[in-house]
């Protein structure tokens, strides 16, 4: 511990903790650009989709777009026609 600026250091690994989606951190578009999310066209969906495809967070990215009604993009693994879907199902 430095005595002269009251910070602890640890040699672990950080992430940022995030207040409204601490999952984000370990999703697998963190490092994409945002509007890669976004898609103009179905090659685009594809590929956003493909990353979704991998990540270990994807049920609560799911969740968290169900639960803000999140209306664009890509978000858990789902274009915005299916989370529709899923919400008039529920």
């Amino acid at each position: 511990m430095d005595t002269m600026d009251d910070t602890v250091e640890f040699d672990l690994l950080t992430a940022p903790i995030l207040d409204e989606r601490p999952w984000a951190v370990y999703a697998a578009c963190k490092n994409n650009e945002s509007m890669n999310f976004f898609p103009n066209n179905r090659a685009e969906e594809r590929a956003a989709l493909s990353i979704c495809g991998t990540c270990p967070v994807i049920d609560d990215c799911l969740a968290h777009a169900l639960e803000t009604n999140e209306r664009f993009g890509i978000w858990g693994g789902t274009t915005e026609r299916e989370r529709r879907r899923l919400k008039r199902a529920s």
